[in-house]
């Protein structure tokens, strides 16, 4: 039997629709109303427990207010030969059962353990031959309308996991507000494991018969449970109990009471968690909700508050630095090394230990008023046809780590390693040719030196040679002199150009880095809320058996 209802519950899709909303839970966890969260959680535990224990089993709760009539009712079913198989206590609060089963071994029955599971102590069971009703355990519940506030506890507490309800009215309480209040309109929608008995029908006459069941069907669809069975009835005489008796077989022998109850309440908590997922077709459906000028558009926010422009500049800055303390005239180099190197000066030098903080300043207001703005139209833009209260959530989430934007963006561009490149291999061989010139230039002018002490000494002249009938000591002095000056002109264009490639890469891998941060710790976790919401409405679908 447990095979066949378990074919038949997979037939039904309760498993995967259970299995759908726990996806549901996971997702909606920290993110929708605990409330409905907690409820859906509530959902999950009892249906593991009650299909763990007899799901095969019909749990029919007679549940009705003082003087009803469900007590007689019960004990017009249940007969007077009743085998005690549980402790009988005296508590008038205590719901007892009766077992429609012939399964018993050494350890009992699944019958007995569904009622361990339910708390049930006083237990009876059915010893007549009544084959149609095998798989029913029928409750009586205390009254709902008890005076005694631990009775009415105990019908709310077995009214959430009775599989059939079964509520007996007179023709005078039918309508009662304490009864639709708190019961019937709280379980709106789970019309299809109810059933009504209108009791004590024997007091009235036909016409009021008739206008009291029309009258309940009238207040019961109001309460949003549809068209559910109204027996009307008679304990006294009798009357009406053969109809709620077939109607008991046609619930029991079906063998779904369980399945629908649990669907009803699966049906129930996706319903209060689906209102998070707004009309079918609502949301972004494109593979990455973030458009490509949103995230370009962020970037260049992050950019400015990491002051890649400025470290760019300074990678260009050092390197025509550099090559002018490297190619330039040697006698002058000196005053070069005085000044101090652009990316040394921020801390982005070569040799600058890792993760160690730059000298960069700090954001100013403006550049972190850009940088939230960036991430709020991001978010906004990523979740504007998303219902509440995902807008929300999605912005938390893109602005969860902005105030350690600062110091990542610090960080990352210290990282960045914008100095690794060495110097070009021209800058020696300008350097070597530098050194020449300058020789000459000083052997030139030694030269000369010597030529005007002989002269001063008024000492006979040396012979001088000529190069086109220019001296060659003024040859070498001026000849070096020039081929510096035009060797440090070439340099200095060479160097620029130089700075240019050099600040497009730096510009190139400081956006790479910033781009980085922006993906892992702002569009992420974007990414993450609105992934968890088209994971929570597909599991909600699945919850709700497809719809």
């Amino acid at each position: 039997m447990t095979g066949a209802l378990t074919r038949k519950t997979r037939g039904l899709g309760l498993s995967d629709r259970l299995e759908g909303l726990g996806d549901a839970v996971a997702c909606a966890d920290g993110r929708l109303p605990a409330e409905d969260v907690a409820r859906a959680r509530v959902v999950l535990e009892h249906a593991g427990g009650r299909l763990s224990r007899g799901p095969e089993l019909t749990v029919a709760a007679l549940a009705g207010a003082t003087g009803s009539g469900k007590s007689s009712i019960f004990n017009a079913f249940a007969g007077t030969g009743l085998s005690i198989v549980g402790t009988r206590r005296p508590t008038t609060g205590e719901a007892h059962a009766c077992i429609w089963s012939e399964e018993v071994d050494e350890e009992g029955s699944a019958a007995d353990a569904l009622l361990d599971w339910l708390a049930i102590t006083r237990r009876h069971r059915h010893l007549g031959i009544e084959p149609e009703l095998d798989g029913m355990v029928l409750l009586d519940l205390p009254d709902h309308d008890s005076t005694e506030v631990e009775h009415r506890l105990e019908v709310d507490r077995l009214a959430d996991l009775a599989d059939l309800l079964v509520w007996v009215v007179d023709p005078q309480k039918y309508a009662d507000a304490a009864l639709h209040d708190r019961y019937l309109r709280p379980l709106s929608g789970y019309g299809s494991v109810m059933v009504f008995v209108l009791n004590h029908i024997d007091r009235l006459e036909p016409s009021a018969r008739r206008a009291c069941i029309g009258d309940l069907g009238r207040l019961l669809r109001e309460d949003g449970l549809g068209r559910v069975p109204v027996i009307a009835t008679s304990a006294r005489t009798g009357e009406g109990l053969d109809d709620l008796r077939a109607e008991l077989v046609r619930r029991v022998s079906a063998r779904r009471a369980a399945t629908e109850r649990l669907a009803a309440e699966v049906d129930r908590a996706a319903a209060a968690l689906s209102s998070s997922c707004g009309e079918p077709g609502r949301g972004r459906r494109s593979p990455d909700p973030i458009p490509p000028g949103d995230r370009a558009a962020l970037v260049q926010a992050l950019a400015g508050a990491a002051n890649v422009d400025l470290v760019a500049g300074a990678v260009g800055g050092a390197h025509k630095h550099r090559a002018r303390a490297a190619t330039g005239w040697p006698f002058t180099r000196w005053v070069r090394r005085l000044r101090p190197d652009p990316l040394a000066r921020l801390h982005l030098a070569r040799g600058t230990a890792d993760g160690a903080r730059t000298s960069l300043p700090a954001p100013t207001e403006v550049q972190g008023a850009a940088v939230g703005g960036a991430i709020r139209n991001v978010a906004r833009e990523a979740s504007e046809d998303l219902p509440a209260p995902w807008p929300a959530l999605v912005r938390r989430a893109g602005t969860s780590n902005e105030e350690q934007l600062p110091d990542l963006l610090d960080r990352t561009v210290g990282a960045a390693d914008v100095d690794a490149a060495g110097p070009p291999g021209w800058w020696r061989v300008a350097g070597a040719l530098q050194f020449l010139f300058a020789a000459l230039a000083l052997a030139g002018f030694a030269w000369l030196a010597l030529l005007f002490g002989f002269e001063w000494l008024q000492l006979p002249d040396p012979p001088t040679p000529e190069v086109a009938r220019i001296p060659l000591p003024t040859l070498l002095l001026l000849g070096g002199l020039a081929a510096g000056l035009l060797l440090a002109l070439i340099a200095r264009a060479l160097a620029h150009l130089g700075a240019k490639r050099r600040v497009r890469s730096a510009r190139r891998k400081l956006s790479e880095g910033v781009g980085d941060i922006a993906d892992r710790r702002i569009l992420s976790p974007i990414r993450d809320e609105l992934g968890a919401y088209s994971a929570l409405c597909a599991s909600l679908r699945r919850a709700r058996g497809g719809r």
